[in-house]
């Protein structure tokens, strides 16, 4: 971990509002037996989560001995910087999926009480990819967890959680987080990337450092870049506009990613169609403009008329349905880049 890592929750960048409803509970003494973190993915609910736990078990002196803040320096600090804190679990999808053997697991651990400090904080991440029965199972844990016990439920805004575990939880929501912020936090992790690759990959991660992440790590700002060049070269010269953009749609159609958090391959290319139509329509607003026009020849679309960005926006809307309905990848990207270079 960076020396410079947030560690407290009160540290985290943005989600203010989270912030404010945990200083709260703390303040009054009411903290809740069940939380549930919902947002978007890559916003920091992981991160937030240590973060209250690190400031929860606390060895450092607080007032009152109340909990609050960490130190980041105490036995407890250090164990869970290095990922060794025995009070501290955090339960993943497995292949996919929450199953029901790991939430029994977890409710039989938790009935003993925590090892070395005050609570046990159990985090179970994307509950929204929960087995129907691994939900029921985790019904009454919710409902009355042992003593000393924190469960903190992540789960994606945009995917459905059952309704009994909602009421169950304290909900704390999260949000996109402002460009600025999400550039600082960018250059903090990657600090060998120059000024405008961070500057495109914040103001494309729609507010997500982890969907930044993701765009770096797999490329996609430089596979976004050849293809921008290409498309703008296509008007004076069609012919070599077709052998420029068929490798790239093969290239594009083969975007995969080994996820490491869930295990498994996960599709890419609905992400990089996405990359791409925000890149397209950033000529349609002022503010985003200049991200296009950098110093590579070729990447500025200033010449496309509004009635021509909206073309494209369809056409690539169009792409994302059919991926949907698993049509064949590689006829979907051929046919995409062809038209968006008004190619017959």
């Amino acid at each position: 971990m960076p020396m410079d890592e947030p560690f407290c929750y009160t540290s985290v960048l943005g989600q203010e509002r989270a912030k404010k409803m945990v200083r709260r509970a703390l303040a009054a003494g009411r903290l809740p037996h069940a939380f549930l973190f919902r947002g978007p993915a890559g916003v920091g609910k992981r991160l937030f989560a240590r973060g209250l736990a690190a400031a929860l078990n606390c060895r450092g002196g607080l007032p009152n001995g109340l909990p609050g803040k960490a130190c980041g320096e105490c036995l407890s600090c250090r164990k869970l910087k290095s990922g060794n804190h025995p009070d501290f679990l955090v339960i993943e999808a497995e292949k996919g999926a929450i199953k029901i053997d790991q939430v029994r697991e977890m409710s039989r651990a938790i009935t003993y009480p925590p090892y070395e400090s005050p609570y046990r904080v159990v985090v179970m991440r994307d509950v929204h990819a929960m087995q129907a029965a691994a939900a029921n199972s985790l019904l009454k844990t919710l409902e009355e967890p042992p003593p000393g016990n924190i469960l903190i439920l992540t789960a994606e805004a945009s995917r459905e959680v059952l309704p009994t575990i909602v009421s169950r939880c304290q909900t704390l929501p999260f949000l996109p987080l402002a460009e600025a912020d999400t550039l600082v936090i960018i250059k903090r992790l990657l600090p060998e990337i120059d000024e405008e690759t961070a500057r495109l990959l914040a103001h494309f991660s729609d507010g997500s450092p982890g969907r930044a992440l993701v765009l770096h790590r797999y490329d996609m700002i430089p596979l976004l870049r050849r293809l921008l060049a290409a498309l703008a070269a296509s008007a004076n010269s069609p012919a070599g506009a077709v052998l420029a953009l068929l490798p790239l749609a093969k290239e594009i159609s083969e975007q995969t990613l080994n996820d490491e958090e869930i295990g498994e391959q996960k599709d890419n290319l609905p992400l990089f169609l996405e990359l791409l139509r925000a890149a397209l329509a950033a000529p349609l607003f002022a503010d985003g403009e200049y991200l296009l026009a950098g110093s590579s020849p070729g990447l500025s679309f200033g010449s496309f008329s509004s009635r021509e960005v909206s073309g494209r926006l369809r056409h690539i809307d169009t792409a994302l349905r059919q991926l949907a309905r698993n049509c064949n990848r590689a006829l979907v990207c051929e046919v995409l880049l062809l038209r968006l270079a008004s190619l017959p």
